[in-house]
């Protein structure tokens, strides 16, 4: 990855303090890309109103495309297992139709949603940062459990500002894949149907996060 794109996916979502009027929402300039030098965000991403909350969709869907096509191409010379195919759909699932700010469906959010709206956004930023030492590192399965998690946070902001929009969980697609994956490898039914310890734990992840994904929605 390029050292522009690596400080693009490293930018901190902390920008300096609300300077607004009391009660107003803080800027949303905060999470955009930037080049890590003094040119003012408006004027690297002149494209974006930034007196319009709704823009940070725009920035959460631009940073989740950003680090799955990185990680596609880790991936794309080999045969990818099935982890790593069911976060790459995951993460295809959260962004398709993605909508334009005046989109249809799409609503405005009040203060107390905007703050989980920027805090989704923060995590984001933070995993994003962890991706892009775990690809300097080589790291696939690591980059494969953070891609998860990155899709995890720009899904609940979608959900926030399109919340009629249907969002799988993670763990419905990786059952999917998982089948597909069995299937494709000849796999059906593995070792007579006597699941191993690795594929026990794995189920018991997908079901804790689909119970958590639950409880926010």
């Amino acid at each position: 990855m390029s050292e522009a794109n690596e400080a693009n996916m490293r930018n901190g979502a902390d920008a300096g303090e609300d300077g607004g009027q009391m009660g107003a929402k803080p800027s949303v300039a905060a999470g955009l890309p930037n080049d890590g030098m003094s040119t003012p965000v408006e004027e690297l991403r002149p494209d974006m109103n930034f007196n319009n909350p709704r823009c940070v969709m725009k920035i959460a869907s631009e940073r989740l495309s950003i680090v799955r096509y990185v990680f596609l191409v880790q991936i794309e010379d080999g045969i990818a297992t099935a982890p790593q195919r069911a976060s790459l759909e995951y993460a295809d699932a959260v962004l398709i139709g993605w909508p334009e700010e005046d989109g249809e469906g799409v609503v405005d959010v009040d203060d107390e949603q905007f703050e989980t709206v920027r805090r989704h956004m923060e995590l984001m930023e933070e995993y994003i940062a962890k991706f892009t030492a775990f690809e300097r590192a080589g790291d696939v399965d690591d980059m494969t459990d953070t891609l998860i998690r990155i899709t995890e946070h720009v899904a609940e902001v979608r959900r926030l500002y399109q919340p009629d929009f249907p969002l799988p969980t993670f763990a419905e697609i990786r059952r999917v894949v998982q089948d597909e994956w069995d299937e494709d490898m000849g796999k059906i039914d593995p070792k007579d149907g006597s699941p191993t310890a690795e594929e026990i734990e794995r189920e018991r992840d997908d079901q804790d996060r689909e119970a958590q994904q639950g409880e926010r929605a």
